[in-house]
């Protein structure tokens, strides 16, 4: 598990009502199928998987979304009602997931 620290980068994966609304975050791709995160700052940290982030769209429009769920190596994403699955969380860059895992592995 990686301990989140204000100044961290991670992945912001949009909801739904992030795209649409009076002040829609604009992304890369189909957001229904494989769409591309938003790069995103941890402004506040409230648990190992409880954050305030900073994010920004593809044009580096500033958005500020609190109490986002952070997926830590292992966790499941979240899902609907439905099943499918609910966007509007974070996650770790492969590269700092994998940083993780090979130092944890080091270390013991």
């Amino acid at each position: 598990m990686i301990t989140p620290t204000v100044g961290r980068k991670v992945w912001y994966r949009p909801s739904r009502s992030d795209l649409t609304g009076p002040l829609p975050m604009a992304m890369q791709g189909n957001p229904d199928y494989n769409p591309q995160p938003l790069d995103a700052t941890v402004l506040a940290v409230h648990g190992d998987r409880l954050v305030n982030v900073l994010v920004l769209d593809v044009y580096g429009k500033p958005f500020t979304k609190t109490s986002v769920t952070l997926i830590q190596e292992g966790d499941a994403t979240p899902k609907t009602v439905d099943g499918a699955e609910a966007y509007g969380y974070v996650e770790w860059m492969p590269y700092q997931a994998a940083q993780a895992k090979k130092h944890a592995t080091t270390a013991e």
